[in-house]
């Protein structure tokens, strides 16, 4: 939402209606990874929620990760149930583009997906990344468990730590319970872009500041 040139997130009474079911329906399987979207997944797999600017490159990052089953997008951390692209473009749903993560913990744990997360954008932009500019583009972690709640706060500190001695700017990623905030898909055309799409927009760029290595876990 824009109120002048500054963006800003809409109060719950100001956010658009939404709809009881989905507008639109989305493919079955991942097309690089042939797996599943909606499950079901292998037994021991755990999920991951992050939100990092522009969503088909972000997903892209996580599907050439060793040890994630799949990924998909959608949009998460708003108020109006089953927002299309549209909607949450305009600011009135309070949503930000997402990628949800399913992995194996015996091969990628919780806290390299963290390094990869912070390392992967500029997590001190507020409400955008790069050259995108809007609420639907700010950081934000969105956890499934008191052990990622605390892994991420904890990584968020550490990293902090280093961007200050880097000169850098404020972390402004939320870290919120995923339960409190329900992840919506995208719809189809949006799921693995870049492989459809391989000279598509990507707007994925970091700060250039490694992540400590080990920073946390989520036993």
């Amino acid at each position: 939402m824009l109120f002048g040139t500054t963006p800003r997130l809409p109060e719950p009474d100001e956010a658009l209606k939404g709809r009881p079911e989905p507008a639109f329906t989305v493919p079955e399987r991942h097309t690089v990874l042939g797996t599943p979207l909606r499950g079901p997944y292998p037994e021991g797999s755990e999920v991951a929620d992050f939100a990092m600017g522009c969503f088909w490159g972000a997903e892209r990052v996580f599907w050439q990760t060793e040890g994630v089953y799949t990924t998909l997008v959608g949009y998460q951390g708003g108020y109006s149930p089953n927002p299309t692209y549209e909607e949450v473009c305009s600011g009135l749903t309070g949503h930000t583009e997402a990628v949800r993560v399913v992995y194996d913990p015996a091969v990628v744990s919780y806290g390299e997906l963290l390094k990869l997360f912070w390392e992967s954008h500029d997590p001190t932009q507020g409400f955008r990344q790069g050259n995108d500019r809007g609420t639907q583009y700010r950081s934000a972690i969105h956890t499934h468990s008191a052990g990622q709640q605390q892994a991420a706060e904890a990584s968020r500190e550490a990293y902090q730590s280093v961007l200050d001695k880097a000169g850098l700017g404020t972390i402004t990623t939320e870290i919120l319970p995923a339960e409190d905030r329900p992840f919506y898909f995208a719809e189809g055309y949006h799921q693995q872009y870049l492989d459809k799409n391989p000279a598509g927009y990507c707007g994925i760029g970091g700060t250039g500041v490694s992540c400590p290595v080990g920073i946390a876990s989520a036993g």
